[in-house]
């Protein structure tokens, strides 16, 4: 580990960010991004877009820039404007996000579509406080769209953010353990053009001072890093202990018809994958509870003859999951609510990935 001075983590012995050298290198070297307005158009008077901005930053939490951009462009093609979102059918776009994860968003983001649509003309607010009154948008995101999109001075902070923080400042704790000691630090180095230094930092975190790389000697703020002081910059941020995660187990139903169709059927509104498709399936029993490493006998759907067709692993947040997968053919639907869907229409369903797995699993046979 780096030589640390055990001290406390406060802005008056930490040099600020230097606001003035950070942009001049954004200027030059600012990612081209679908939905970034770039400096020099930022320079002329181009304004960013803010529904645009809203859609990329919801679509950027937990999920990296290069998966982001297929889906941005999808759901621009399809819906331009936020008064088209709002005007969608839920369902669809529920699969178009499939696939993205963490699927609260996307009903949040329907939500939030239509709240500003209904309450605001189409017109979303300009200050980071407003905006954290619609759904889906917490201090992050608000911030950012208010920064972005309204040169509104304030911190924001992401992943990349913390990073370059953590080493700048060297940073003694694992940084969700000083969060408000990051928010105060880089508030204090926020200029008026707040938009483009809240995105100089995010490149900078992106491409300089990456997560297993630190480039210091071509970073435009080295001069008062105190990482690069130390031993090795990329021993920031502070790892915390890891946990492991608790264990879940359960069984996976999929029935085919002599069409080639599969059975489908939609989530609860509420709780995991809300609303989204899945096919149907036992509980998702906690290991730890039945104290043991096997899951109770299936409880299949239908009679027949049921095969066997091995397991998948899938990590949520909060735990991983092992699911036996079964399949049966037959023209039995297994429930009342649900649909038969062909082979070749299920990418447009709204999927999410562990039930991907489970039909990628059959149709290894």
């Amino acid at each position: 580990m780096p030589e640390i001075n055990r001290h406390k983590n406060d802005k008056s012995n930490k040099p600020p960010i230097d606001a003035a050298a950070l942009l001049a290198w954004y200027d030059n070297n600012a990612r081209a991004l679908p939905w970034r307005v770039s400096p020099a158009d930022r320079a002329r008077g181009v304004a960013p877009n803010p529904y645009f901005v809203w859609l990329s930053e919801i679509m950027l939490q937990q999920t990296t820039v290069p998966t982001v951009g297929k889906y941005f462009a999808a759901f621009t093609s399809r819906w331009p404007t936020v008064q088209d979102l709002a005007a969608a059918d839920r369902d669809d776009v529920l699969k178009e996000w499939a696939g993205l994860g963490y699927y609260a968003r996307a009903r949040n983001l329907h939500a939030c579509a239509n709240m500003v649509v209904d309450e605001f003309g189409g017109d979303f607010p300009q200050t980071a406080a407003e905006l954290m009154n619609l759904p889906g948008i917490g201090p992050y995101t608000s911030a950012a769209i208010a920064a972005i999109c309204y040169d509104q001075q304030v911190a924001v902070v992401d992943g990349n953010v913390d990073r370059v923080v953590a080493r700048f400042t060297a940073l003694d704790q694992p940084v969700r353990d000083a969060k408000p000691f990051v928010k105060s630090f880089v508030q204090q180095s926020v200029p008026k053009r707040a938009g483009d230094f809240a995105q100089s930092l995010m490149d900078l975190g992106a491409t300089i001072c990456a997560p297993k790389r630190a480039n210091c000697l071509i970073c435009p703020i080295a001069e008062n890093c105190q990482g690069t002081k130390t031993a090795d910059p990329t021993n920031f941020p502070v790892m915390p202990a890891k946990k492991q995660k608790p264990k879940r187990a359960g069984h996976a139903f999929v029935v085919e018809n002599a069409k080639g169709e599969i059975w489908l059927q939609q989530r609860p509104e509420k709780g995991l994958l809300a609303a989204m498709t899945e096919v149907p399936g036992s509980e998702w029993h906690k290991l730890a509870e039945i104290k043991s490493d096997t899951i109770p006998e299936p409880e299949f759907p239908i009679r027949g003859e049921w095969r066997n067709c091995g397991s998948i692993e899938h990590v949520f947040t909060h735990f991983a999951l092992t699911l036996t997968v079964w399949k049966l053919n037959s023209d039995e639907a297994p429930t009342q609510k649900g649909w038969w869907s062909k082979k070749q229409n299920l990418d447009a369903e709204a999927l999410p990935t562990v039930f991907k797995k489970v039909l990628a699993k059959t149709f290894e046979e």
